[in-house]
């Protein structure tokens, strides 16, 4: 059994939410409606809490939206919880839990691409140093370098958040 490392706990990624949260505030203050999309399970609990402190910090209008990467087979159709038109010149903030290889993320970049886009930014909560794809978070909580057979795992659970090192 693999030894645990808590590298952030619960307070901790309440920072990193928040600090983060002000710098995407900061790059969209002249937008009025901001489409913040996340990655499903772990990438989405994430956008929402982002939602949660801009909505406390700013006057922006923000629309969650889910985006759904086949993980395994990241060539299968990427879906989204919104319509194209919804977010056709648009804002957008794409966000996931963790930044390992940049499979997941430039999937979910190039489904976006597909629309004409006002701006478009990546936000992560952890980004390790092990990419293949030359995708790079704009928002990063904390930068890990891990060796690859090393895991970094982020659990969302009701006053339990942490994210771990395997």
């Amino acid at each position: 059994m693999s030894q645990s490392n808590i590298i952030l706990d619960s307070d901790q990624i309440k920072n990193k939410i928040r600090r983060i949260a002000y710098q995407i505030y900061e790059s969209n203050v002249d937008e009025e409606l901001l489409i913040l999309a996340g990655i499903s399970k772990s990438g989405y609990v994430f956008a929402q809490k982002l939602k949660l402190v801009l909505q406390e910090i700013s006057d922006l209008e923000v629309v969650l939206c889910e985006v759904k990467v086949d993980k395994k087979n990241p060539l299968n159709k990427v879906t989204t919880s919104l319509k194209p038109a919804e977010y056709t010149n648009m804002s957008i903030v794409l966000a996931d839990d963790v930044l390992n290889s940049g499979a997941t993320l430039i999937y979910g970049v190039k489904h976006f691409l597909d629309v004409p886009v006002k701006r478009f930014k990546t936000a992560v909560l952890v980004d390790r140093s092990h990419k293949k794809y030359p995708v790079k978070a704009d928002f990063k909580g904390i930068s890990l370098s891990t060796s690859l057979h090393e895991m970094v795992q982020v659990h969302f659970e009701k006053g339990k958040d942490r994210v771990e090192l395997r």
